[in-house]
């Protein structure tokens, strides 16, 4: 069965370059067009299922799909963002300057960076693992959830560690297919993105 894994619209925190983690921030008006532009794909591929993180950026981009397909919008908390911990609500050129070490580390060597009063990628893997070992999709199923969890569905899915966490293209409103048989995720494509013709959002100012 096909799982689709997309990413948030674009917010108004990643147009600022802060981190976000479990902060709410509103979808910025390119990340509304880029969640309206999410239905017609949605609509081909026949979907029946919509499960979001609890935060509002997520459930937002899901809502065009939600009321134009007629489908309830079922949340699941392990989709949550990492927790950036005391990064949250800072602007990542602050945080490269006050604190470089961990910064260093997060952009060079993710899988040893735990956040303080947050998270380790180790738990938000653990947390993915959990709820896709779970999921028993009987229907197309589209999944709205963060970066870091796209991130590391891609690495769960094709078997290579944390140094490859940065090396995947993960964008706002695209999303990731997979084939789903049983507790196996098999990668079919990486990052669809063309549903998004004039409404990608460049990337390399947030902070990620």
């Amino acid at each position: 069965m096909r799982v689709f894994v997309a990413r948030h619209g674009e917010t108004t925190w990643n147009l600022a370059g802060r981190y976000q983690g479990h902060r709410e921030s509103a979808l910025s008006p390119l990340g509304m067009q880029q969640a309206r532009a999410l239905v017609e794909p949605m609509r081909a591929a026949q979907l029946g299922r919509i499960i979001s993180s609890p935060l509002a950026r997520c459930t937002a981009t899901a809502s065009p799909c939600a009321e134009q397909l007629s489908l309830v919008i079922e949340i699941d908390a392990r989709l949550i963002e990492i927790a950036h911990g005391t990064w949250e609500g800072r602007l990542r050129e602050e945080i490269a300057a006050n604190d470089r070490v961990r910064y260093r580390a997060w952009r060079e060597d993710p899988g040893q960076v735990a956040f303080e009063n947050g998270e380790t990628l180790v738990q938000v893997l653990e947390r993915w693992r959990e709820f896709a070992g779970a999921l028993e999709p009987q229907t197309p199923t589209l999944i709205l959830t963060h970066d870091a969890v796209v991130r590391v569905a891609l690495l769960a899915a094709t078997g290579r560690d944390f140094d490859a966490f940065w090396s995947s293209r993960v964008e706002n409103g695209a999303y990731a297919v997979f084939e789903v048989e049983r507790e196996r995720w098999t990668l079919i494509d990486e990052c669809v993105n063309t549903h998004l013709a004039g409404l990608r959002a460049a990337t390399d100012g947030q902070a990620l």
